[in-house]
């Protein structure tokens, strides 16, 4: 079993929306150390997500967008006698939000010809309805580890 993690960086509470999440997911967008071009971003897509939902709190369709697009199962390869098996495994809650952060992100970065934060609400919005690139992958997920189920004994 791992051990625990002594001393995990925790971001504080973002600027705008006192959230630590939405701190995180900011840490997420960011490339290259553009933190400040990371926020428009992502307070951009948290504007469109206003106007479009008509909701005047965006974090209510961030959280629910994270709660559909985070898996619950995954496989893991394991090399046992000579033989690579797909291992299904429970997701520990903080690779879960990892994953769902990731995939939202390059599901927002597959889209072309429009500016990012609009692709980001886009995909926000999607994720909260249960539709979007994001939703898919966690779908596809969860389809291989139960089509692995068989070798579910092997774990570790």
């Amino acid at each position: 079993m791992r051990k625990k993690v002594k001393n995990r960086n925790i971001p504080g509470p973002d600027l705008q929306y006192n959230s630590p999440k939405v701190e995180k997911f900011i840490n997420y967008v960011m490339g290259s150390g553009k933190k400040n071009t990371a926020r428009k971003i992502v307070y951009g897509a948290f504007d469109i997500i206003k106007e479009k939902t008509k909701n005047p709190n965006p974090l209510e369709i961030f959280d629910l967008a994270l709660k559909n697009a985070s898996p619950v199962m995954e496989v893991r390869s394991r090399r046992i006698g000579g033989a690579n098996y797909q291992v299904p495994r429970e997701v520990r809650p903080e690779r879960r939000m990892m994953l769902a952060y990731r995939w939202m992100i390059d599901a927002a970065k597959s889209g072309k010809g429009r500016p990012m934060h609009e692709k980001l609400a886009d995909e926000l919005i999607g994720a909260s309805k249960n539709e979007g690139i994001a939703i898919k992958k966690r779908d596809d997920t969860h389809k291989m580890a139960e089509a692995n189920k068989a070798f579910a004994h092997f774990t570790w």
